[in-house]
């Protein structure tokens, strides 16, 4: 049968926004029932109200033990809240404002009732507390399940250093909420009072120009086609436009909680991830009518890149392109500042980072980590493979400690105003330089059981010495960067390395590889990734 991924979204595809709005208030959820209690992974609770595992029972508990958590912290503050465009953002905001207001939080919405990106929301908690004016700490709530399918909702606390909360607290904030649904939700405190109101949009696009070169992308007369996906990120590029003057087209201005202008993703899904060619098909389409076209999920916490002469760029080799641009044109960024990454992306970035003269920080995946480094300025640029990273102002100080799509697709604008050349042409330099590697994710079966165990496993666990015929000179269970564990075990080889960790929503475990050999030495080095683990789990 053949694939639909790429094509447009058909009547079947879509969802019953309203049955999707009813399910929320409609359905109680069982906390008896794994499926269906509060877990927060990497960027929040997540969830469809369809499945009882998103619904206002676990909203207005959540938002109750965050109001406690951050009592118990000290946080006096007021708390910033935004949504993204998903039909059960609009529900659950009103339900956290309504908690919020019942227990007297201080809480500062959007001004104009509008859409706020998860970036946004970001740079308005570190504005807020990095103003000496204010001897109290703001922290803030993104909801959004980003670019998860229409019928998902989700729902993530920033606190005040701006970035994802780490696992203390969310590990503290679900248990609690947990308790709370168990106990009927009758620990949860309401009120209708309305929320005070902040000009999230203004402010920050105002302050792009802090950590982007508008004058060069205009001078050089760059034409930016800019394409949200029908996600929170529409109002700010065309203020961004107005703003700076610049050649740029918003290219979808649709909002609609169906997603029906979308082509489908690799499972025929609904998504708005940028960095899937499936999902950007119909950006990709429009490619030679841009210098520079650029797409963001619905939160804009990701961002994809398109250039006329390579289409859509494969996130890894963005962001080595952007490593390279930014340490070589960032004069005021300190000289001992490191290049964060993950230890799944590309080694390609290793060779730049070499080739720089600047310290490589590998941490596990998930962009807390990076928070820490961008706050002190110690790492002036933090990115995942998954097409999610921020950098340092122009002057080396801090701009968003959560993943910023939008400045990001900026970013590609001025790369070629100053360099003359795309992102694609700067990264086919790197690999004449470096190598060219080929880079995949797949997933491989595997029981609760065997999923448990490869979180837990050592590097010490794995007794091949070889991969697809080359010694193996590292077996890493904790991330080289700050010794923290992966949830998983990293082989490196000389020649390709193979990360395994276990998926949080699907009984498979990822293998990610990456190989300087070729097509042909990356399905060796998979082949024999899923032998060694299974050897490791008994499987």
């Amino acid at each position: 049968m053949t694939s639909r991924a790429g094509t447009l979204a058909e009547p079947s595809d879509l969802i019953d926004p309203e049955a999707v709005s009813a399910a929320y208030y409609d359905l109680i959820p069982d906390v008896t029932n794994p499926a269906q209690k509060v877990v927060f992974g990497t960027s929040g609770h997540r969830g469809s109200s369809l499945d009882s595992a998103f619904n206002e029972a676990h909203i207005a508990a959540i938002t109750q033990a965050i109001v406690e958590y951050r009592a118990g912290q000290g946080i006096t503050g007021p708390l910033f809240i935004g949504r993204d465009t998903h039909i059960l953002s609009g529900p659950a905001e009103r339900t956290a404002l309504e908690v919020l207001a019942g227990n007297g939080v201080h809480v500062l919405a959007d001004a104009e009732g509008g859409y706020v990106p998860t970036p946004v929301v970001s740079h308005a908690i570190i504005a807020y507390n990095a103003d000496p004016q204010n001897t109290d700490q703001a922290d803030g709530i993104v909801v959004t399940p980003s670019h998860n399918p229409p019928r998902d909702g989700g729902f993530k606390y920033n606190p005040p250093h701006g970035g994802p909360a780490d696992s203390d607290a969310t590990t503290w904030i679900a248990n609690r909420a947990n308790e709370i649904i168990a106990g009927g939700n009758a620990e949860v405190k309401k009120s209708m009072v309305s929320p005070g109101r902040h000009d999230f949009l203004r402010g920050y696009v105002i302050d792009l120009a802090k950590i982007i070169d508008f004058e060069a992308i205009k001078k050089a007369g760059i034409r930016i086609g800019a394409d949200p996906l029908g996600g929170a990120s529409v109002e700010y590029w065309a203020a961004i436009r107005d703003a700076y003057d610049l050649d740029l087209t918003v290219m979808n201005p649709s909002v609609d909680p169906t997603w029906r202008f979308m082509t489908l993703d690799w499972d025929e899904k609904i998504r708005m991830d940028p960095s899937s060619a499936s999902v950007m098909a119909s950006v990709v389409a429009r490619k030679d009518e841009f210098d520079i076209t650029t797409g963001n999920d619905a939160d804009a916490d990701r961002h994809g890149i398109v250039t006329p002469d390579g289409g859509l760029m494969n996130p890894n080799h963005y962001l080595a392109v952007a490593i390279q641009y930014l340490y070589t044109h960032r004069p005021e960024w300190r000289s001992d500042a490191a290049i964060g990454k993950t230890l799944v992306s590309s080694s390609i970035i290793d060779k730049v980072a070499e080739s720089l003269g600047r310290r490589l920080w590998e941490v596990p995946v998930g962009f807390k980590w990076f928070v820490p480094g961008l706050i002190d300025g110690s790492v002036a640029f933090g990115g995942e493979e998954s097409a999610g990273a921020s950098f340092l102002r122009a002057d080396g100080t801090v701009w968003t400690t959560d993943k910023d799509g939008i400045i990001l697709a900026l970013l590609a604008s001025e790369i070629l105003a100053v360099t003359g050349k795309t992102p694609s042409q700067l990264y086919t330099e790197l690999t004449e330089k470096f190598g060219d590697p080929v880079y995949q994710r797949v997933d491989a079966a595997a029981s609760k059981e065997q999923k448990a165990r490869l979180g837990k496993l050592s590097g010490d666990d794995i007794t091949a010495t070889e991969l697809a015929g080359d010694p193996i000179i590292a077996k890493l269970s904790e991330a080289p960067g700050n010794g923290a564990a992966v949830g998983g075990v990293k082989v490196v080889t000389e020649k390709a390395w193979f990360a395994a960790r276990p998926s949080g929503t699907e009984d498979v475990y990822k293998i990610y590889a990456e190989s300087f050999e070729g097509p042909e030495h990356l399905k060796r080095v998979q082949e024999e990734a899923k032998t060694i683990v299974d050897a490791a789990l008994g499987a």
